[in-house]
């Protein structure tokens, strides 16, 4: 399982909302198979449905 904090925290030169969507959808074709949201993103054009909008991310991967 992989932790939204780690991620953040591995890769700190990602500093948007919209980058990190990419990140969570490169990690899951990548292999990971699961994402806990253990923290909610701080970046400035983080949206009110950030989870929702991670998970599809996840889920569907890079278009």
């Amino acid at each position: 399982m992989t932790k939204l904090s780690e991620l953040i925290i591995q890769f700190p030169e990602v500093d948007s909302f919209a980058s990190l969507e990419e990140l969570v959808a490169h990690a899951a074709e990548s292999g990971h198979l699961f994402l806990e949201f253990d923290v909610k993103p701080d970046y400035r054009d983080t949206p009110r449905n950030w989870e929702w909008k991670l998970e599809t991310a996840f889920t569907r991967g890079l278009d």
